[in-house]
């Protein structure tokens, strides 16, 4: 992922790679020649669920995506709340479900996008109503359910692996418009 800064938020000076000492040694990046502000670009947390929905799993399909893919449901953590509040809160969101088991399933790199991805698996009930963010949703028997080679795709596979199925992974047969998370 490209740097999302040009300019210092601070005093408005762009932004030039500097190296500078640092605890692991010499560090190339994002400063201020101005103001020595520095631009860590550290990872976003993401947060995602496998939500298990009537004894089936719900996939979705963001609104914004060209294909026919769908993906667990995920979200960024807000200031102030907790991992397990936030993927709680943005199930509700997304789908109208309420939570009522979560587990952590695990921790994943998506470095394609800066991202690190807190995953869970959830139990919900309720009635589904997709928020405007989602085009639409599939429910999938565990042994349907089709893995793709992404961070979320991952924790998909571990969770599938506790109860007790293989999972299997699909190829990019082309790079999608847009990938999972």
């Amino acid at each position: 992922m490209t740097d999302e800064f040009s300019f210092c938020p601070n005093c408005a000076t762009p932004l030039a790679r500097l190296s500078q000492l640092e605890d692991s040694g010499d560090k190339v990046r994002l400063r201020c020649p101005a103001c020595n502000f520095t631009h860590w670009n550290n990872p976003t947390p993401v947060l995602a669920a496998v939500v298990e929905y009537r004894g089936q799993v719900l996939l979705a399909r963001n609104a914004a995506w060209t294909g026919k893919m769908f993906a667990l449901i995920t979200g960024f953590m807000e200031a102030g709340e907790t991992p397990e509040g936030g993927i709680a809160r943005e199930i509700k969101e997304e789908t109208n479900l309420d939570t009522t088991a979560l587990d952590l399933i695990g921790v994943y790199d998506f470095q394609r996008m800066n991202q690190v991805i807190i995953a869970y698996h959830a139990v919900c009930t309720g009635d589904v109503k997709l928020s405007p963010e989602l085009a639409e949703y599939r429910l999938y028997d565990y042994d349907k359910l089709k893995c793709w080679p992404a961070g979320t795709g991952y924790a998909l596979a571990d969770w599938l692996r506790t109860r007790g199925c293989e999972p299997t992974f699909f190829e990019w047969l082309q790079e999608p418009k847009q990938k999972p998370e």
